[in-house]
């Protein structure tokens, strides 16, 4: 996505924004309906996990959320090259950006668990 923010919470709630308004515009189908659920829930959880890791409730609670970040931002990006465009290239195009985005939202992650000092593997 173009000019992301720095700030990490912006960032996540502004995929999740994004894929929402994706999601919107899809063709209808009962394939789609499924994948589209599985992607709202799955960029939405990328954004409130990461919330709950700033509260610093400790730093295992902080690096359990941020592999559950990690996590979700490898399904966001899965479900949404699942969803079809039906040839639609602008939605192809928005498709193509936000699976990018879940992957670099899926490499932050994986930086910062690498970090994990608790004796869990970090990446």
């Amino acid at each position: 996505m173009a000019d992301e923010p720095r700030d990490l919470v912006e960032r996540t709630y502004l995929f999740a924004k994004a894929v929402r308004g994706f999601v919107n515009r899809r063709p209808r189908s009962l394939p789609n309906y499924e994948d589209a659920k599985q992607v709202v829930r799955a960029s939405g959880s990328v954004a409130a996990n990461y919330l709950e890791a700033q509260e610093g409730v400790s730093r295992k609670d902080f690096f359990y959320r941020i592999k559950v970040c990690r996590k979700e931002s490898r399904e966001s990006g899965l479900w949404l090259r699942l969803v079809d465009v039906e040839g639609n290239a602008a939605l192809a195009a928005e498709r193509d950006r936000l699976v990018i985005e879940a992957n670099e939202l899926k490499l932050i992650f994986s930086a910062i668990a690498g970090k994990d000092d608790t004796g869990e593997p970090g990446a």
